[in-house]
């Protein structure tokens, strides 16, 4: 570990805090149906979309309405993106001539981008048309990170409204999302991708001479505008197969720095936002808070880790420490321009906030390196997360966390205001328990039957931990991957789809019921024994109950394959 290396970790750090309060505030003001300054442009194309759709702005919907449209909505984005993969052969903007992709993959990846997963079974340049990668995959990453804003706003809106029976309007939701926050931001930064280096053309591929005489083929289109909303959005699909370790996807360290800013900057923001609806902004930063302890505890593991490398090196002489001539360290699978620092940094933010994009081989990771992105996705990618879902997810756990509480002191627990009951407390123990269950179902089936154990490309812990990986990457709606598992077959393709749509629709749903619920409740004021939830203890309460409740369930799967990994790697210099 460097100064330098902790430099640049701090200087994200701040660049992320000092965006929390402006664009939570203009995120308030969005959803809360006020004018924002971008309003004279695109007031006009918002009531444009809702008279072609036929939607009623001002008409709100009870939470099964709610639920309703979020699912036909999210069921026609599966079915219109595997029409687009089927047909590609046959539709323009395919200057490759890519084949039509195959029923099991389009299957698979319909699924992945509609629930904001973005899991990529396939090699994205040698397997996706244009018009594909723009009308489908692009045009997913917006609709389905606006899905998930949405919905966090709406649990909010159950905690901070006083007996209603709605909970907003799921059409008006999504159109504000896209048209005023995501696709503003992103236009800015693809000029800025573009800027510094990033293609974004609908050119043919080129074919080069090598130094050697050699022919390669240098894939090239529409990136920096999808690279600008997987980043935003916590997508994280890469146009190219290296994804963001590729010097097209990821030209310079300042690109670097913006991505993973990208990545963090919403879902800090809606924390904000949750302070700020809620009257009390204490609220909003003590869940930011809990996602700060958290991530930071991630940083400072996989940092070390990463920076220690293999004792195995140093045992055989090898000089693994840094300095002016080398980065020591585990630079396997890492890009030199990026280094270890940034890449156990990047490794972080991206397992954190359910985004899946890599600039590094999570796979050539030490074990407890590696361990770290697992353990991320395992907790329910709530340490910032998925755009609006970790938010929600947070707040599931700040309800349980509430309800532990009163437990220990004999009380009916509150969270601001609003009594939570058995409804409450067994939807959000529903939408927890339904990862586990998907993630080590998948996971002990694929170690078992023939088809999932040929997908490993190594045998013991580490094939273990890929398997585990895939599944909790998918149920996580994460993206990212152990890479040494061969997931584009038959076996892997459907199970990781239906563990998509386990991890995002199976959780959504109680959620949802949970802020019809609060909704309907009346507010009761703070009295003296009322537990304050913005101040220390209960930052530490929300903390130990993600670690216990999100993090033990998985430990005797953690210590069949990174735990025992890590182990074996140290054998040598342990006895």
């Amino acid at each position: 570990m460097t100064i330098n290396g902790w430099l640049q970790i701090a200087l994200f750090c701040a660049i992320v805090t000092a965006l929390v309060r402006p664009l939570g505030g203009y995120m308030t003001c969005l959803f809360a149906g006020e004018r924002t300054f971008l309003a004279p442009v695109l007031e006009p194309v918002e009531r444009g979309i809702y008279a072609l759709c036929g939607v009623d702005a001002r008409q709100e919907q009870h939470w099964t309405g709610y639920a309703a449209g979020m699912l036909l909505f999210s069921l026609a984005s599966v079915m219109l993106l595997y029409a687009l993969q089927r047909l590609q052969a046959d539709l323009p903007f395919n200057p490759q001539g890519f084949d039509p992709v195959s029923p099991d993959l389009a299957f698979n990846t319909a699924i992945s981008f509609a629930t904001n997963t973005n899991w990529q079974s396939y090699v994205p340049e040698s397997t996706m048309s244009y018009l594909v990668q723009m009308a489908g995959l692009t045009v997913q990453n917006f609709v389905s990170a606006a899905v998930g804003i949405a919905l966090a706003i709406v649990l909010v809106r159950g905690f901070v409204r006083r007996s209603v029976s709605t909970i907003g309007n799921f059409w008006v939701d999504l159109t504000r999302c896209t048209l005023y926050l995501l696709l503003p931001i992103c236009a800015v930064a693809t000029l800025f991708m573009v800027w510094q280096g990033m293609p974004q053309n609908l050119n043919a591929y080129v074919d080069a001479a090598t130094l050697e005489g050699a022919k390669q083929t240098i894939a090239q289109g529409p990136v920096a505008s999808q690279l600008a909303i997987k980043m935003l959005g916590t997508n994280g699909g890469g146009f190219f197969n290296a994804n963001s370790a590729h010097p097209y996807e990821n030209p310079t360290a300042l690109t670097n720095l913006v991505q993973i800013v990208l990545i963090f900057m919403i879902g800090a923001g809606l924390t904000n936002v949750f302070g700020r609806m809620a009257g009390d902004e204490r609220q909003g930063w003590a869940i930011l808070a809990a996602m700060a302890v958290l991530f930071l505890a991630g940083v400072v593991i996989a940092y070390w880790a990463e920076s220690a490398g293999n004792p195995a090196f140093a045992a055989l002489g090898v000089d693994g420490g840094s300095g002016a001539l080398q980065a020591g360290g585990n630079m396997e699978g890492k890009e030199v321009r990026f280094g270890i620092a940034n890449s156990a940094l990047f490794a972080v933010i991206t397992t954190d906030a359910s985004c899946g994009p890599v600039n590094a081989m999570h796979d050539s990771f030490t074990p407890l390196g590696g361990a770290v992105p697992l353990t991320n996705i395992l907790l329910g990618e709530v340490i910032v997360g998925g755009v609006g879902a970790g938010l929600y997810g947070m707040l599931l756990f700040a309800i349980l966390a509430v309800f532990i509480a009163g437990l220990m002191v004999g009380r009916t627990p509150e969270y601001l205001g609003k009594k939570i009951e058995a409804k409450e407390v067994k939807m959000a123990m529903l939408a927890v328990l339904i990862l586990p269950l998907s993630i080590l179902g998948f996971t002990a089936i694929a170690t078992v039957v023939p088809a999932g154990l040929a997908g490993p490309a190594n045998a013991g812990p580490h094939g273990f931990s890929e398997i585990f990986y895939a599944y909790t990457s998918a149920t996580g709606n994460n993206g990212s991957a152990f890479a040494g598992l061969t997931a584009n077959t038959m076996f892997y393709n459907p199970t990781l789809g239906l563990a998509m749509l386990i991890g995002r629709f199976l959780m959504i749903v109680p959620m949802l019921a949970i802020a019809g619920a609060l909704a309907a409740k009346k507010a009761a004021p703070a009295a003296a024994g009322t537990f304050p939830t913005h101040g220390g203890l209960f930052i530490g309460l929300l903390v130990g109950v993600v670690l216990i409740v999100g993090g033990l369930t998985y430990f005797p799967a953690l210590a069949l394959g990174p735990l025992v990994e890590h182990f074996a790697m140290n054998a040598g210099t342990l006895y």
